[in-house]
């Protein structure tokens, strides 16, 4: 990195620092007032922070000071600052809390949130914070943590406005104004039928604008995208995403309406399962960076030993050839050149793969097509590199033979590089295994196989 871009990136750091309110230095206060057992300095560096912000607080503290702060404010803890916390972090708040306390925070949550707060914790800690809540507030948690992880149902609200195709305009304005069970902020109104199936939206700006006497059915949206309670919370964000949606209706089995999804809680969809995919291609699951040792690394181990037996499955190639590898030294001088190259062009073509089949831009009606443009450009950059490293190849050793073998084998491992990395997460798809799981382990192994198979196999032939 060159002084002019380590420049830019120092004023791009300090201009972050002076717009993100929760500093090191505040931290460092916040550290000192719990230390000290000032509740009052607490709270006077607390309140002028946004809930999301307190919970950026509690993140970057340590288990200790967290434990602290928490047994500080925790009865008088906003139900915001725990539906920003990160899984561990929340797991760690709530056990400090009083059940009465979460219980508190949850009963003025939305739907969608109290949902997300109570879904991780172990079934005892969680009956006990239910048995709690009011009846109206355990039954609306209960029907949302029935339905199935990472669905709609874990996402919609079940608090909206929804109104009759036959009101008019006025009736509908004079109800905003007169129901006190309406939620703070909507945008848009559902008109439904009498069987209270959604057959429209409006949103808020055309009601203002038209006349009192207008029946509502009359300037209503139509063309309604409806989600399926059980729909994948992936195909939900897709769905907001092609459409530019800002709020949807989620509907049950008989297609009556039970509540929406807001393009918010889409946001944080989208941003799991970017962060999930990424962290499956590195095979890593669930995990952040405030979770403790022992599960870190059982989340992390798991695949490291997977990898390790195909690392093994490598060495058996090699081993085959052991003897051709003793008679020519600069065989296991170059062999990793070909195991790096191939596992680079693999993972390029499997990111973009695994990206693209994530967003719908690869389909089975694309699919062909987009094959052979990745076996073109594996073809092209095989080419470039052969000439490349053939070339360097044969003036490193003074050896013409070796610089083609070097050449041709690594033309054949970025071919089926490129080839694996597509293929391989098409392949889980189809068979329902999520491509960013297991894509990585496969593709460096063939690589790796591959790779050393054409390279050794062609010194075998031609050079020994």
């Amino acid at each position: 990195m060159n002084v002019s871009n380590e420049n830019n990136l120092s004023d791009n750091e300090s201009m972050l620092d002076e717009v993100l309110p929760v500093s090191p230095e505040l931290v460092d206060e916040i550290i000192h007032a719990l230390e000290e057992g000032d509740k009052e300095q607490i709270d006077f560096l607390l309140e002028p922070l946004h809930n999301a912000d307190i919970a950026d607080v509690f993140e970057q503290l340590s288990d200790h000071h967290r434990r602290i702060l928490t047994s500080v404010i925790g009865s008088e803890m906003e139900p915001e600052v725990l539906s920003e916390l990160d899984d561990s972090t929340l797991d760690d708040v709530i056990a400090e809390m009083d059940d009465q306390d979460v219980a508190r925070a949850i009963s003025q949550m939305e739907s969608d949130d109290a949902v997300h707060v109570l879904e991780d914790l172990d079934q005892e800690e969680q009956r006990k914070i239910i048995d709690a809540l009011s009846y109206e507030d355990r039954i609306a948690i209960e029907e949302g943590l029935s339905y199935p992880e990472d669905s709609a149902g874990r996402l919609l609200q079940k608090n909206l406005v929804s109104v009759p195709g036959q009101w008019s305009v006025g009736k509908v304005i004079d109800y905003f104004k007169t129901d006190k069970e309406l939620p703070n902020e909507f945008y848009e109104v559902f008109i439904v039928d009498p069987m209270h199936h959604p057959i429209g939206t409006v949103a808020l700006n055309k009601i203002i604008r038209s006349d009192r006497d207008i029946l509502i059915s009359e300037i209503m949206e139509e063309e309604l995208k409806l989600v399926p309670v059980e729909m994948d919370q992936e195909e939900v964000a897709y769905l907001f995403r092609h459409y530019d949606l800002t709020s949807m209706a989620v509907v049950d089995d008989s297609g009556r309406l039970i509540g929406m999804i807001t393009v918010d809680d889409v946001v944080d969809v989208i941003d799991e399962e970017a962060e999930e995919d990424l962290m499956l291609l590195s095979g890593i699951a669930d995990t952040d960076i405030t979770e403790s040792v022992i599960e870190a690394s059982k989340n992390r181990v798991i695949w490291l030993i997977i990898n390790l037996a195909t690392a093994i499955l490598a060495s058996m190639v090699i081993a085959l050839f052991d003897a051709t590898i003793e008679q020519m030294v600069a065989l296991a001088v170059l062999m990793p050149i070909v195991a790096s190259m191939g596992g680079n062009a693999g993972t390029q073509t499997m990111t973009v793969t695994v990206r693209a089949l994530a967003t719908r831009e690869l389909t089975t009606s694309n699919a062909k097509r987009i094959i052979f443009r990745e076996f073109s450009i594996a073809l092209l950059n095989g080419i470039i590199i052969a000439v490349l490293i053939g070339g360097l190849s044969w003036a490193w050793f003074n050896s013409s033979a070796l610089g083609g073998v070097m050449a041709v084998a690594m033309i054949i491992n970025i071919i089926m590089a490129g080839l694996a990395g597509i293929l391989i997460p098409i392949g889980l798809d189809k068979i329902n295994i999520d491509p960013a799981l297991a894509s990585s382990i496969f593709v460096t192994t063939i690589t790796d196989v591959i790779g050393f198979f054409a390279f050794l196999g062609l010194a075998a032939v031609v050079l020994i």
